[in-house]
Parts: structure tokens; C-alpha cells; sequence
């Protein structure tokens, strides 16, 4: 009998294959009327109430260690949630919580998780309404399961991408995984690497305040960039080019990715966005990232052609092209 490995949930082609053929598979009524289910396996499902649109999502973490700079547990579900709501266009109206617990965890640590869940509730004026906690005869340690529930006038679908739209990202990619990989490992570097770790919903309100018409939005976490890019081109039907010298990459992070032998576009990040735009719109919306907090490093990266729908074509820094494939699993597992 099979049984299920690490890479089935790293957000590559493993647990999509996973998702598609044994638990999408097995599940019949995943969708309301009218309404975005689970069949989209994008980053939150939508209810139809007349003409508005309530947006919902789940998601676990159980990220090793729990505690790693630029964050912990706590601040990651919360952000997380957020981001999965914001990137399909709602504003976040509330979450729920539950948490899992080993016997023996220190009760400290605990506070300490919760205090942090709850600075980043309050300052995204989101709050934390209910809740459950069990303790558990387990090594896991902590396990949080965040949901949270938004509206959003306009739905924005990872399938939205349309010819001649231009790709942007907020920042620099890898900055998650590799600082939680090189906290893990007590690995140090010249550059003090720290987790990307936000909330990216006040830049998206910006974009959508300031008129930005966004035909996909992501949050590149599990798989990193490329496993994001490759679902656009897929659930979209398109070509996407991308030029590997503008894809902004930390030095530290670089360093450390060539270290490791990693790549860092297959490294979850935990507070970028991509987001697809019109070619008209695409310098505007460049220059309301960078004037954000989040955005200083955003590069135009990359457009979307008629030509090899379905993949995702890398313009490499010597001057050739390869296929930048979705990721097998995310290379460093536990990390959110």
C-alpha cells in the first residue's frame, strides 16, 4: 500500500497529484451554488450571497522550528490566513483558530504564540472570534489551524491571466524557507537571513484602491515562485516568460541557496505577492509597490505570451531559455 511522504504536501506536483486523485477525488458536494469550491484549488473558496461575495479559507502550520527570526508559528497563521483572503481580492473580516498541542510543550512558548497571534490581529484589524484547543500524546509540539472569512466585491482566480499581461512580484523570493532552513540547521552566514513573514493585504487594498485591474494575485508560498507561476500558465491556459535577472534574491539568500544546492524559486515565501496586470497598468502598479513597505524591492519580472501555453519559459542570466517545471515539493519541508 502507498503511504504518504513529505513531498505529498509541499505544494508541488506530489500534493497536487495527491489533491487530484485521492482527496478532491473522493469529494463530491465542494461547492455552493454559483459559488468558487474546492475544485478551483485556488487560495480560498467564495459563497454566493446575492451579489456579494463571502470569501473562505483554511490552513494549518506546523512550521520547525516555531519559533525563527523574522516571526513564529503565530504570526505565520495569522498573516497566512489573511494573505490566502486577501489574494483573491476580499478584505479579511475575521479568523478562528485552532490548536493542537504536545503534552509537555512549555506553557511560555504558548504565550508567547499567542501574544504574537494577537499583535498581528490587532494591527490588521482582524480579529480572532473562536476558537479550539485539544492537548495531544505527541512529538509534534504545536499544530495551528487558522480560517478566515472576508468579502470581496471583485474575485481575483489564479485562471485570470490574459496575452500581454506583465508579472510583478513585491520583493525578494526564498527569504521564508531559507532562514527557517539555516535556523534548523544552526547554519550561519556573512548576511543575516530573516523570514519575509506579513501580512500583504494593506498593498493589495493599495493596488485595488488606486484602480488596478488584477487578473491574478498569489501568495508564492509552498513551491515558491515557480510552483505559483507554473499554476497561472496551467489554470489559465497561457504562456508565461520569465527574465531570471529580474527576479529580485537577497544576497544572503542567494549565498545560502548555492550553498545548499537549492534553488530559491522553489522556496516558500511568507509575505510576497505575484500578481498579473494589464501591460497598461503594469509601471503604475510598480511604482504603488515601491512606495509601499513591502514593495521597495518589487520587480517587473516577467509577461504573458500566446506561445507554450501551460508552461512557464525562464530567460536565464547567460542568455539561454529553459523551462522553469513546477517543483516535485517544497525543497525545505516544515516551514509553514
Amino acid at each position: 500500500m502507498k503511504r504518504i511522504k513529505l513531498s505529498d504536501g509541499g505544494g508541488g506536483k506530489a500534493m497536487q497529484e495527491l489533491l487530484s486523485k485521492v482527496i478532491v477525488k473522493n469529494l463530491k458536494n465542494i461547492k455552493t451554488k454559483d459559488g468558487i469550491g474546492l475544485d478551483s484549488l485556488d487560495d480560498a473558496a467564495v459563497i454566493k450571497f446575492g451579489d456579494e461575495n463571502l470569501v473562505f479559507t483554511t490552513d494549518s502550520y506546523t512550521v520547525e522550528p516555531v519559533f525563527f527570526k523574522g516571526g513564529d508559528i503565530g504570526k505565520l497563521s495569522v498573516c497566512g490566513t489573511i494573505n490566502d483572503l486577501a489574494v483573491v481580492g476580499a478584505e479579511p473580516l475575521a479568523i478562528s483558530s485552532a490548536l493542537i498541542i504536545s503534552e509537555g510543550f512549555p506553557i511560555g512558548d504558548l504565550e508567547r504564540i499567542m501574544k504574537s497571534m494577537n499583535d498581528v490581529s490587532v494591527n490588521e484589524n482582524v480579529p480572532i472570534v473562536t476558537g479550539d484547543t485539544k492537548v495531544v500524546e505527541s512529538k509534534l509540539g504545536i499544530t495551528i489551524t487558522t480560517t478566515g472569512v472576508g468579502f470581496a466585491e471583485k474575485i481575483i482566480l489564479d485562471s485570470g491571466l490574459k496575452v500581454g499581461d506583465k508579472i510583478i512580484i513585491n520583493g525578494t523570493v526564498g527569504d521564508h524557507g531559507i532562514a527557517i532552513l539555516s535556523e534548523r540547521e544552526g547554519l550561519e552566514f556573512e548576511t543575516r537571513l530573516v523570514s519575509d513573514c506579513a501580512s500583504i493585504y494593506p498593498l493589495i487594498k493599495e493596488l485595488i484602491n488606486e484602480g488596478m485591474e488584477i487578473h491574478v494575485a498569489k501568495d508564492p508560498t509552498r513551491g515558491g515562485l515557480a510552483n505559483a507561476l507554473n499554476e497561472f500558465a496551467e489554470k489559465s491556459k497561457v504562456g508565461v516568460e520569465i527574465e531570471e535577472e529580474k527576479i529580485p534574491i537577497a544576497g544572503g539568500v542567494r549565498a545560502a541557496s548555492e550553498m545548499l544546492g537549492i534553488d530559491p524559486l522553489e522556496v516558500a515565501n511568507e509575505g510576497k505577492v505575484i500578481i498579473g496586470v494589464p501591460q497598461k497598468d503594469a509601471e503604475k502598479a510598480l511604482e504603488i509597490m515601491k512606495k509601499n513597505r513591502l514593495g521597495k524591492d518589487a520587480s517587473i519580472i516577467g509577461k504573458v505570451t500566446k506561445e507554450n501555453k501551460g508552461r512557464v519559459i525562464l530567460n536565464t542570466i547567460i542568455g539561454g531559455k529553459r523551462i522553469l517545471e513546477k517543483p516535485l515539493g517544497d525543497p525545505v519541508p516544515r516551514v509553514c
